[in-house]
C-alpha cells in the first residue's frame, strides 16, 4: 500500500479522489443550509451544524478501525497532539469555512479552495524545514493558480467581484486547513492515520458542538430524512477524505502533492453548478487544463529526479 501511494499512479488517484469529496463539500452545505433553514447571519446554528459533522465523522472514522480490528485505545502522550490539531484542522479551519461559506457562494467558496496549495507549501517550508520550493514547484503552482484564476474570469473576474467579509473567511479556513495538514503530517511518524484523524474530528467536533450549542441551543434544527443524508453525506466525505488525504501526505513530499489541491475548485465549480445551478462557462475547461499541466509539471520533476539518482526499483520510504 505505502509503495502504490508513493507510485505517481496511486498517488494520483487518491488525490483525485480526495479533492472530489473535498468538492462536494461547497454544494451540499450550501443545500443543507437551504433545507435546515440556517440564515447566513445565524453563526450559532452554522457552528454547531458543522460540530454535528465532524464529531460524526470522528465516530465513523473509529467505527472503521473496529472493523478493520485496529485499536482505539486512547494512547498515552498523544493527548496534546490530538488538541493541537484539532483546534486548528477542524475547530478554526472549519469555523471559519462554515460562516464564510454562508454568505459566499459555492462557485466562489471552490475558487478560493486553491490557495490551500500555496498555503501548504509556504507552510512546509517553515514546519518541516527539508521541503524546498524549487523553480519546478514554483512553475507548477503559478500554472495552478492562473487555472483557478481562469475559473473566476467568467463570473467577472476576482476584480469584478466585491471580495466581502465572506471570501476573507474563507482564506482564513484554508490557511489553517494546509497547517493543519502539514500538522498531521508530522504527527503521522508516530501515530496511526485512522487514530489522528479519528480522535482529532471527535474533540474538534465536540468542542464546536459546544460553541454552537452556547449560541441557540443543542438541537434547533428539525432533520428530515434528506437532510439527514446531507449530514450524513458530509460526515462521510470528511472521513475518507482526510483519511485519504493524510496517508497521502505521509508517503509523499508536501510539495509533490500539495498540487492536487488546485483540483478542489474545479470539482466544486462543477458540482456547485449542477446541484445549485450557479453560472459555469466553458473557461472552466481551460481551467482544468491549466491545473493538470502544473500537476504534470510538479510530478515530472520529481520522477526525473528518482530515474536518475535511482536506476534499480526500491522500496519508498515515508518522509515522515
Amino acid at each position: 500500500m505505502k509503495e502504490w501511494l508513493a507510485s505517481p499512479i496511486g498517488r494520483s488517484l487518491a488525490a483525485i479522489a480526495a479533492t472530489l469529496l473535498w468538492g462536494s463539500a461547497f454544494p451540499v452545505i450550501k443545500l443543507s443550509y437551504e433545507q435546515l433553514h440556517i440564515a447566513s447571519g445565524d453563526i450559532g446554528s452554522q457552528i454547531l451544524f458543522a460540530g454535528y459533522r465532524f464529531f460524526l465523522s470522528g465516530v465513523l472514522i473509529l467505527l472503521f478501525m473496529l472493523i478493520i480490528r485496529q485499536s482505539i485505545a486512547f494512547r498515552e502522550g498523544s493527548g496534546t497532539t490530538i488538541v493541537q490539531i484539532a483546534l486548528v484542522q477542524t475547530v478554526l479551519q472549519y469555523f471559519f469555512f462554515y460562516v464564510g461559506l454562508s454568505t459566499s457562494t459555492g462557485v466562489y467558496g471552490s475558487i478560493l479552495a486553491g490557495t490551500i496549495s500555496l498555503f501548504q507549501l509556504l507552510l512546509a517550508r517553515w514546519m518541516l524545514k527539508e521541503e524546498r520550493i524549487t523553480r519546478r514547484k514554483a512553475l507548477g503552482l503559478i500554472i495552478g493558480f492562473a487555472g483557478v484564476g481562469v475559473i473566476g474570469m467568467p463570473q467577472g473576474g476576482f476584480a469584478g467581484h466585491t471580495v466581502g467579509i465572506g471570501e476573507l473567511l474563507l482564506l482564513f479556513a484554508n490557511f489553517f486547513s494546509a497547517g493543519g495538514n502539514i500538522m498531521s503530517k508530522a504527527a503521522s511518524s508516530k501515530l496511526p492515520i485512522t487514530y489522528i484523524n479519528g480522535y482529532q474530528m471527535l474533540s474538534g467536533g465536540a468542542l464546536l458542538i459546544l460553541a454552537g450549542t452556547l449560541y441557540g441551543g443543542l438541537f434547533p434544527f428539525s432533520f428530515t430524512y434528506a437532510t439527514f443524508f446531507l449530514l450524513l453525506y458530509l460526515a462521510f466525505l470528511s472521513a475518507a477524505a482526510f483519511m485519504l488525504w493524510n496517508v497521502i501526505m505521509k508517503y509523499n513530499p508536501v510539495g509533490l502533492v500539495s498540487v492536487y489541491l488546485f483540483l478542489i475548485p474545479v470539482f466544486g465549480v462543477l458540482l456547485s453548478a449542477i446541484f445549485l445551478q450557479e453560472s459555469l462557462h466553458l473557461d472552466t475547461l481551460l481551467s482544468l487544463l491549466l491545473i493538470v499541466i502544473g500537476i504534470t509539471v510538479v510530478n515530472a520533476k520529481h520522477q526525473k529526479s528518482k530515474n536518475r539518482i535511482q536506476p534499480r526499483p526500491v522500496n519508498i520510504h515515508s518522509e515522515g
